[in-house]
């Protein structure tokens, strides 16, 4: 009988599904031609927000994104689960509810069974079911490495849009779920996950970000943005570029998945933790002995992470109760936001 392909070794980038770097990003941006004008066009690529929306009429606003990445763990099934819960994330990260999905496919098909990929594509399917919308198309390519995610669209109201530029002074940071998900990921290609590791690695990246839609309109909540690939640090400081504002981040404050704190001690980490601060360390300042474990974890890329949430002081009891609520029981405040040069102080 012929063993099983392991879908993480097909993965020749590396699988961790990271993005390109910030600065990359930037740089690459800023030589795209202009999009001209486009009145309806409310958000778009100006400060590298979680989604594109379009004012549809005075009611409704059209959000649409697209992620996908190669594989992050062996089982097929949770590899589709994980990839639509993270690309269904950007949606509710802008306060909308998805209405359907397209599927983003790429296989070695040579190289894997056909059950192997439907089961990958049975995962994806299984998350959007849990959130009420249908995969209804897609496009599939014969590929060298395995590639799945999704285009996700979701419907909000335009007044009630939440981006990653609209946070006020004063405001406080809530995160929604624990860091620690490249960790966890370097660990099980290395062997080394923990007792318990790989449960919590699954249950926190097929999560779904649905409350983000329940914050849109909520008293209080100014900007909203989900934690991937940049790490809890990089996603902050695009919500800083974005409002010109400063953050100031307690470096103890964010919870960690299990096991996470003595593998980053022991020196586990993805080579994207290295390369994100490579790529904004410079706007990031450091305040008394941060260790670099710690550092390493608030740059640790999130497959499918938690909601960065900005909310007025005199609310934030109030969005904390609500988000453990709909279960995310490690929600936490990390932060706050002050007038200031945009950047992110640790301390």
């Amino acid at each position: 009988m012929t063993a099983p392909v392991r879908l993480t070794s097909l993965a020749h980038g590396g699988g961790c599904g990271c993005k390109l770097a910030p600065s990359v990003l930037r740089e690459i941006l800023a030589k795209m031609p202009a999009a001209g004008v486009f009145p309806n066009l409310m958000v778009g690529t100006e400060t590298s927000d979680d989604a594109a929306v379009w004012r549809l009429n005075d009611s409704q606003a059209l959000v649409a994104t697209t992620d996908f990445f190669m594989p992050v763990v062996d089982d097929p099934f949770d590899f589709g689960r994980i990839a639509a819960t993270n690309a269904l994330s950007d949606v509710y990260a802008m306060g909308a509810t998805p209405i359907f999905a397209l599927a983003i496919v790429g296989m070695p098909v040579a190289q894997l069974p056909v059950e192997t990929i439907g089961a990958i594509l049975a995962g994806g399917a299984s998350v959007c079911a849990a959130a009420g919308v249908p995969i209804a198309g897609g496009h599939s390519i014969d590929s060298v490495e395995p590639i799945y995610g999704l285009v996700a669209l979701g419907l909000v109201h335009p007044d009630r849009v939440l981006t990653n530029r609209t946070a006020r002074a004063g405001d406080v940071l809530i995160l929604t779920k624990p860091l620690g998900v490249g960790v966890l990921s370097a660990a099980f290609k290395q062997e080394r996950m923990p007792t318990g590791g790989y449960e919590a690695l699954i249950a926190s990246t097929t999560q779904l970000n649905a409350v983000g839609a329940e914050l849109s309109g909520a008293a209080g909540v100014s900007a909203v943005t989900d934690v991937t690939g940049f790490g809890l640090l990089g996603h902050a400081l695009e919500m800083c570029r974005g409002a010109g504002l400063m953050a100031m981040i307690e470096a103890d404050a964010p919870p960690l998945l299990a096991g996470v704190e003595a593998l980053a001690r022991d020196g586990v980490r993805t080579g994207a933790s290295v390369r994100n601060w490579a790529s904004y360390g410079e706007a990031v300042e450091t305040q008394g002995d941060l260790p670099e474990w710690r550092r390493d974890i608030l740059c640790d890329p999130q497959t499918s992470g938690g909601l960065l949430i900005a909310v007025a002081p005199g609310r934030a009891a109030d969005i904390l109760d609500l988000v453990r609520s709909r279960g995310f029981a490690s929600a936490t405040v990390v932060g706050r936001l002050e007038a200031g040069a945009p950047r992110v102080v640790v301390a």
